[in-house]
């Protein structure tokens, strides 16, 4: 990273947190483009988490600030959080609580504290595959996204081990299991997008009841839901950490062949020859974020750390660039892609080609912004 590089970011970084406000966050693309006010959501929980991880390397308290007032704007002081509604059973719901663990141990408010035990009674309640996954959501019957991963286990993890003596940290390991056993591809060592218990869906293979190809964020959001479960989970379980630093080896090792020459990943990760694919800002972030902590925290060898360094400068040469004004923007992020729903959203190459490619949106802006502050921690310090 170079320090017209670092420079760009910072002042990305002063543009986006002088045009946000947890109203109006400029960042969540999703809320804006649909008309409708603001709700507790992971979009804007993974930006919160990048400023958090901003303001452990720098110090800066202003940062922490940012991040305290935005989720207070949700947290009561009974711990309940406006919009938040755990019948909704949504594991996307759960990611931005993983917050509440930083700030509660810095301010010892007993409403983060509250809050963390409300979000913790969803997954109570989730409903399960028969192998005893959660639904990704209780609209997506008997379907595990990897999405859904990242969304909960860290924050599921931590949770146990903190305040449960670790009761369930079992149930956590039990479904990444359950991931390897029925989204992992033999051939590759990647990660199909996501899996039908039933085999209902028009996506499902009709015998191994996954999805067609392998998307690029979901992806990302795996490789660092092991990183970060991983992280969560104590020493003194040895052979279940030692379990998620495996799999965690393997995708960097199976996402190696797939690297583009720009240090990027494509759209649909094996078909960089497709008509329609393109060279994917989110997905790459989260490689890169996920590779350079696994390096950072010894789960990975330091020779991985060229993969998420390439992705990181690959981004930020192809799609870090200036508006006429001035003014910084960060593109090549798909705003969302899923699977079935009301739009039928069948898993194939074109699917994931016509989904809207955005600018300056969370869900590549935050994981760029964490694999930042990976790349700011290599650095040696100037003291």
């Amino acid at each position: 990273m170079t320090e017209r590089t670092k420079k760009q970011i910072q002042d990305y970084i002063e543009y986006l947190l002088a045009n946000s406000d947890a109203e109006r966050p400029m960042w969540n693309k999703e809320m804006i483009l649909q008309e409708r006010p603001n709700k507790w959501n992971y979009i804007d929980g993974c930006m919160m988490t990048a400023l958090l991880s901003l303001y452990e390397i720098t110090g800066e308290e202003r940062y922490f600030r940012f991040v305290r007032d935005f989720i207070d704007y949700f947290v009561l002081e009974d711990g309940t959080i406006k919009t938040y509604n755990i019948t909704e059973f949504n594991l996307d719901n759960i990611n931005t609580a993983s917050n509440l663990f930083f700030l509660y141990d810095k301010t010892g408010e007993k409403k983060y504290r509250l809050a963390l035990d409300h979000v913790r009674k969803q997954l109570d309640g989730m409903p399960r595959t028969k192998e005893g996954s959660f639904w990704h959501k209780e609209i997506y019957p008997y379907q595990v996204w990897l999405d859904g991963l990242y969304m909960a286990e860290p924050f599921y993890m931590r949770y146990e081990t903190r305040f449960r003596k670790m009761e369930k940290c079992a149930d956590v390991i039990r479904q990444f299991e359950n991931v390897e056993k029925h989204m992992k591809d033999p051939k590759t060592g990647l990660y199909y997008h996501g899996y039908d218990e039933s085999r209902q869906m028009g996506w499902a293979d009709p015998e191994r009841g996954v999805s067609p190809n392998f998307w690029l964020r979901s992806l990302g959001w795996f490789i660092l839901s092991l990183v970060e479960t991983a992280q969560a989970t104590d020493e003194s379980l040895y052979y279940e950490k030692r379990y998620l630093q495996r799999l965690l080896a393997e995708l960097a090792d199976a996402l190696i062949p797939f690297q583009d020459e720009s240090g990027m990943f494509y759209q649909v990760v094996d078909h960089p020859e497709a008509e329609g694919n393109y060279l994917e800002t989110s997905g790459t972030a989260l490689i890169s974020a996920a590779v350079l902590k696994a390096v950072r925290l010894g789960y990975l060898t330091p020779r991985y750390a060229k993969l998420g360094e390439r992705a990181f400068d690959g981004i930020a040469e192809k799609y870090l660039s200036e508006n006429e004004d001035g003014t910084l923007k960060l593109g090549g992020i798909c705003l969302v892609a899923g699977l079935g729903g009301k739009q039928n959203r069948d898993g194939s190459l074109s699917y994931y080609f016509s989904e809207p490619v955005v600018e300056n949106e969370a869900k590549g802006v935050a994981p760029f912004l964490l694999a930042y502050t990976e790349m700011l921690r290599r650095q040696p310090s100037e003291n």
